[in-house]
């Protein structure tokens, strides 16, 4: 069943200034919240496709020159690439220069974990930019209309103890912005708390990703090799010592 289409344009005429700032706070939540949903969808949806070609890119170059110099030309455009323009150059500044200053005292390999650990944790914190703001609304928004709610109710008894009997019509006024209320609260939450827990699973999953491509590069990086071709290398020198 069709609302009818004044009901809003009643309720804002009959509600008063508590009321009237109640629903433009859930207006404002409800904007924020679609705008960071549509944002964040569609970061996560570019961050994926570039990192993808960037892998590919990587894995299928002869060299770790080859991958510095396509990085320098086309520039870096999601965190696998980030990280991977850091990680070579710490590598090439503390093995040309050693440790100029107190962050790069240590030897090559601590020198490269903390600069791949700094760029991890800043494209972490880049991913999770607005979550928060997700989460408060998730949190807050049903209390918002909640509060609504609570007013809406006083406003009926105050109706009925004003008037000797108060009829429905009377009523109706109150109790109806009491539910509306209630309503927007709920439907302001819900969207907040869903794209929240859906845009942390992304995020995880990404970062996890990551972490994996951070280890790879790190022994390629220390070794020239990867950490397969590593662990292979050690499980045949485990059985040949084994023979002796």
């Amino acid at each position: 069943m069709e609302a009818h289409p004044d009901v809003w344009s009643i309720l804002w005429q009959h509600t008063d200034i508590i009321s009237k700032s109640l629903l433009l706070v859930l207006l404002v939540m409800s904007c924020m919240t679609w705008y960071l949903i549509f944002s964040k969808s569609l970061l996560l949806l570019k961050i994926r496709r570039r990192s993808k070609e960037f892998l590919t890119t990587f894995w299928n170059s002869g060299s770790l020159e080859q991958v510095e110099n396509e990085l320098i030309v086309h520039g870096v455009q999601d965190p696998f690439s980030h990280l991977t323009i850091h990680a070579i150059h710490a590598r090439n500044h503390h093995t040309q220069y050693g440790a100029t200053r107190l962050e790069e005292v240590g030897s090559t390999g601590e020198f490269l974990t903390r600069s791949m650990r700094k760029v991890i944790d800043e494209e972490t914190s880049a991913l999770e930019n607005g979550l928060t703001v997700l989460a408060t609304i998730g949190a807050t928004a049903p209390f918002v209309g909640l509060f609504g709610t609570v007013w809406g109710v006083y406003h009926a008894l105050m109706t009925i103890a004003s008037a000797d009997g108060a009829s429905f019509n009377q009523l109706a006024g109150p109790v109806g912005e009491a539910l509306i209320m209630t309503g927007l609260g709920l439907a302001v939450a819900i969207p907040a708390v869903l794209a929240y827990n859906a845009l942390v699973r992304s995020n995880r999953v990404l970062l996890g990703k990551l972490d994996a491509f951070a280890h790879e590069l790190f022994v390629f990086l220390t070794t020239g090799q990867t950490a397969g071709v590593t662990a292979k290398a050690q499980q045949i020198e485990l059985i040949l010592k084994g023979r002796h």
